[in-house]
C-alpha cells in the first residue's frame, strides 16, 4: 500500500477498534445508503452484527482460527474431513521449505489475506513469500470489520495440503468448487457455490438444500458472476449433516465444505460473512434469511 492507503488503512482500523458500533454503523450506510436497525433487526445483515456485538462470542474465536478449529472438527467426529497440516510458525522466516511437500498452501490462521498456492515449490521465490506472510501476520484482523472475535486470535501461519479439482468437477468450473452451507439454528437452508474463482473474479449460484437454483436471490456483478447451474454432488445429504452438526451450537454460521472425487473436506467457519456488510444478496433474500435467525435468547447470552 502506498502512503495515502496506509494513512486510511490506520484511521478505519482505529475508528473499528475503539468506536466498534459507529464505524459499523457508518459502513452500513455507505454500503446500502441507509441506517442499521439495531432495535429491532430484520435481515441477515443486521442479525449477523447484534450478535457480534450483543452475544457471547468467545467461541467465535476458535472456531474462526484456522488453525485452532481443527480440535472442533476433530471433536465433531470429522477428523477425516481435515486437509493435511504440514506445519504451524509464528514467524515465517521459521518455515523449512525443504520439509515441505512438492506442492502445498500457505496461509495465516486470522484473516482472509491471499492464500499462497504452491503448485511446485522449485519455482517460487521464497523471499517473497516469507516477507508477505509476516507482512499478514503482523496485521490484525477484523479492525476495519469491527469484528471483535477476530481481534482475539493469536496469529500463525500455517501449511496445508494443496487440495486439487476431480476430473468431474473440471468439467464445471476451472478451480475447487467452494460450497457454504447457510445454516440457522443448527439447520441448513442454502448453499452458495463459489467457482471458477480468479484473483479478480468468480463464479456464484445460490442454491436450497433440496439443490434447486435461486439466481433470483443474488445480484450479480463483475467479480460475482452469475455461474452455470451445477451438477448435485452425489453425497449432497452427508454435506448437509456435516455442516449441521458443525452448526448445531449456534443461530447462525457459514460451513464451507470442499468435495473431492466424492471426499468432504472441511474448509472453514464464517460468522460475520463480509463483516455482515453483504451486499451480494437482494433484498428479499436477506430479510428472508433474517427471519430464520431467532433473536430471544440473546438477552441471556451478552457479553
Amino acid at each position: 500500500m502506498n502512503i495515502v492507503d496506509n494513512v486510511v488503512y490506520a484511521v478505519a482500523a482505529y475508528l473499528g477498534r475503539h468506536y466498534p458500533k459507529f464505524w459499523i454503523s457508518f459502513r452500513y450506510f455507505l454500503r446500502f445508503h441507509k441506517f442499521i436497525n439495531w432495535r429491532n433487526p430484520r435481515t441477515l445483515n443486521e442479525k449477523i452484527l447484534h450478535l457480534s456485538f450483543n452475544t457471547d462470542t468467545m467461541q467465535w474465536s476458535d472456531l474462526s482460527d484456522k488453525y485452532l478449529v481443527r480440535e472442533y472438527i476433530a471433536d465433531c467426529g470429522y477428523a477425516d474431513s481435515l486437509v493435511t497440516l504440514y506445519g504451524v510458525w509464528d514467524d515465517a522466516n521459521k518455515i523449512d521449505f525443504n520439509k515441505l511437500p512438492q506442492s502445498f498452501v500457505l496461509k495465516t490462521n486470522h484473516g482472509s489475506g491471499e492464500i499462497v498456492i504452491v503448485k511446485d515449490k522449485n519455482k517460487i521465490d521464497k523471499d517473497d513469500i516469507i516477507t508477505y506472510l509476516n507482512s499478514e501476520i503482523s496485521r490484525p484482523y477484523g479492525e476495519i470489520e469491527s469484528g471483535k472475535h477476530y481481534w482475539r486470535i493469536k496469529p500463525c501461519i500455517i501449511a496445508e495440503q494443496l487440495l486439487v479439482n476431480d476430473e468431474n468437477s473440471q468439467r464445471s468450473s476451472t478451480s475447487i468448487i467452494d460450497y457454504k452451507f447457510w445454516c440457522f439454528d443448527g439447520k441448513v437452508y442454502y448453499i452458495y457455490t463459489c467457482f471458477n474463482r480468479t484473483k479478480k473474479a468468480l463464479d456464484v449460484l445460490l442454491y436450497d438444500r433440496e439443490w434447486n437454483a435461486h439466481p433470483e436471490y443474488s445480484i450479480f456483478t463483475k467479480h460475482y458472476r452469475r455461474g452455470n447451474i451445477l451438477p448435485k454432488p452425489q453425497n449432497l445429504n452427508e454435506m448437509i449433516l456435516m455442516a449441521e452438526k458443525l452448526a448445531t451450537p449456534f443461530p447462525c454460521v457459514r460451513v464451507d465444505l470442499y468435495n473431492i472425487a466424492g471426499k468432504i473436506y472441511f474448509g472453514e467457519m464464517t460468522f460475520t460473512s463480509l463483516g455482515g456488510l453483504m451486499n451480494y444478496f437482494t433484498e428479499e433474500f436477506l430479510m428472508k434469511a433474517g427471519d430464520l435467525i431467532d433473536l430471544n435468547y440473546a438477552a441471556n447470552n451478552s457479553n
